[in-house]
């Protein structure tokens, strides 16, 4: 389990698939790092909600990753771009699949 809150966030845009049950909602990724990620959408979930992620990596590898919403900020789907951090910040709790290949895209990222 993922407990501490890395701070060297990267920004990055990654697309991904979230969902609670399932990853049927796609959004994209404003930061990541090893254990959290701001998902930008204009539908977040609540504070407190698990949920089931999938992040493609630029070399096609695929994560599967469960997280726990930590904050959520709903904005009208227009104004998205405009808005200061809508979308939602996800702690990962849990990688199904991909832990490494996540953790070494993060590296890359630092240099």
């Amino acid at each position: 389990m993922i407990v501490e809150r890395n701070p060297v966030r990267k920004k990055k845009r990654l697309k991904i698939r979230f969902g609670v049950d399932y990853p049927r909602r796609v959004a994209f990724t404003g930061d990541a790092s090893g254990g959290g990620l701001y998902i930008i959408t204009g539908q977040p979930e609540r504070p407190g909600a698990k949920l089931l992620i999938e992040i493609n990596l630029p070399d096609e590898q695929q994560v599967i990753v469960y997280g726990r919403v930590r904050w959520a900020k709903k904005v009208p789907p227009n104004l998205i771009r405009l808005a200061n951090k809508a979308g939602m910040g996800v702690q990962l709790t849990q990688f199904e699949t991909g832990q490494q290949a996540f953790s070494d895209y993060l590296v890359t990222l630092r240099h």
